[in-house]
């Protein structure tokens, strides 16, 4: 797999595990777990952002 490939599918497993951990905090009937899980949800979504990102600008090739 390409070093592209693989970054994509690092930042696909991280917004799933984002989408996981968002559905667990709906769940959750304790108030400072549901903050805890979507605090981790957002920051996974934010570094797959970053990543994906990085992806479009193509870091394979020189600026």
């Amino acid at each position: 797999m390409s070093v592209a490939g693989e970054s994509q599918g690092r930042s696909r497993q991280m917004r799933e595990k984002a989408k996981e951990l968002n559905a667990a905090a709906e769940r959750s009937t304790d108030p400072d777990e549901s903050r805890r899980l979507r605090e981790k949800a957002g920051r996974l979504q934010a570094q797959s952002e970053q990543e994906s990102r990085m992806d479009d600008r193509g870091m394979d090739h020189p600026l």
